[in-house]
């Protein structure tokens, strides 16, 4: 393999676990000398299905600028802005998330770095594992990073559903 011909493909989603891969990503880029791409996969609200009943190219184009500031805030949140002391791509896909990591990450030595677990079993039941599918579909290596001890903290704390928690914030 020839120096700096390998990539790193973090998964970004904004969340506490995705940060953390997002920071284990650069490590990994940084002492491999490779180029760290910064994935966001997003898909329309209610799906691709959904979407295509009722096109809004409107909404479209604010869902995917949202998707574009939910990553540049992951590295804000991660680091702080961009790392200066690596190359970083990112990137904004439209697809279902596992299988355009899985086609991203096709060579054989690039990195797939994934933030794993901390959900409760509703979560895995209503959301699938990003993980689990791409550790079961990539050719190449697979980094999952645990979630963050904050969030192991707080799991075996029960929860009491209020009103507040269904909310759905108002447009800025």
């Amino acid at each position: 393999m020839a120096a700096g011909s390998r990539r790193v493909i973090a998964g970004v989603s904004g969340s506490l676990r995705s940060l953390g891969a997002l920071r284990a990503g650069a490590a990994e880029a940084r002492s491999a000398g490779a180029a760290l791409l910064a994935v966001l996969v997003w898909a329309p609200a209610g799906g691709e299905i959904a979407y295509m009943r009722a096109p809004c190219p409107l909404l479209l184009r604010l869902w995917e600028q949202e998707a574009r500031e939910r990553l540049r805030d992951a590295f804000d949140h991660a680091f702080g802005g961009m790392p200066g002391d690596v190359t970083v791509h990112p990137m904004v896909v439209r697809a279902p998330p596992g299988p355009a990591l899985v086609e991203l990450a096709g060579q054989s030595d690039d990195l797939l770095v994934l933030g794993y677990g901390g959900r409760s079993r509703l979560g895995y039941a209503v959301h699938g594992s990003v993980t689990r599918y791409c550790v079961a579909h990539t050719r190449c290596p697979v980094l999952a990073v645990p979630p963050p001890e904050l969030i192991r903290e707080l799991r075996p704390r029960r929860h009491h559903w209020r009103p507040e928690d269904f909310a759905v914030p108002l447009a800025r």
